[in-house]
């Protein structure tokens, strides 16, 4: 059975806490989000290590191995969309379809160990750009495809959302 894309608007935790997760986004601030993000990328890592990460919980859900390529690749966007972010005048991002790309990458086939090595670089390098953001900076907007607006601080909120909502759904989580 093939994986049911998401199609929620996922904006509306920039406003209030995620009754699934728990995650509070007014918990932490731009300045948290390089530890925050590192500290998740451990998380990932002890998920990926896990004798049942191969191992999706229902046919219609993924395994932790599908959602760490997915979190992989969200730290990898983001980071391009931090740096659009920092260096254009209010840029467009480019529509990304997670779903094509689960299926294309081949998710599912993919080394444990190899993607725990390439989330935890990418989260790296993510963390090291959330950083180097200071002063107005954290105020520079950019717009998803469909218009949706952010600022480097919001887009780093989203993301964050995004990788500790995936641990939970794998039955781990941050701290």
């Amino acid at each position: 059975m093939s994986i049911s894309p998401d199609t929620k608007d996922w904006t509306w935790v920039l406003e209030r806490s995620c009754p699934e997760c728990g995650f509070d986004p007014a918990a932490q601030g731009l300045a948290d989000l390089p530890d925050l993000v590192r500290a998740s990328a451990a998380e990932w890592a002890r998920a990926l290590a896990r004798g049942d990460a191969r191992r999706r919980p229902a046919p219609d859900v993924w395994s932790p191995l599908e959602y760490g390529c997915h979190v992989r690749d969200v730290h990898v966007l983001f980071g391009e969309r931090l740096r659009l972010m920092l260096t254009e005048d209010e840029p467009t991002f480019a529509n990304w379809d997670q779903d094509t790309t689960a299926v294309e990458s081949d998710y599912a086939g993919q080394d444990p160990a190899v993607v725990s090595a390439e989330l935890v670089r990418a989260a790296g390098d993510v963390a090291d750009l959330y950083a180097g953001v200071t002063g107005a900076a954290a105020d520079r907007p950019g717009l998803r495809s469909n218009g949706d607006r952010f600022t480097v601080a919001s887009l780093g909120t989203y993301h964050l959302h995004d990788v500790v909502h995936h641990l939970h759904d794998v039955g781990a989580g941050l701290g």
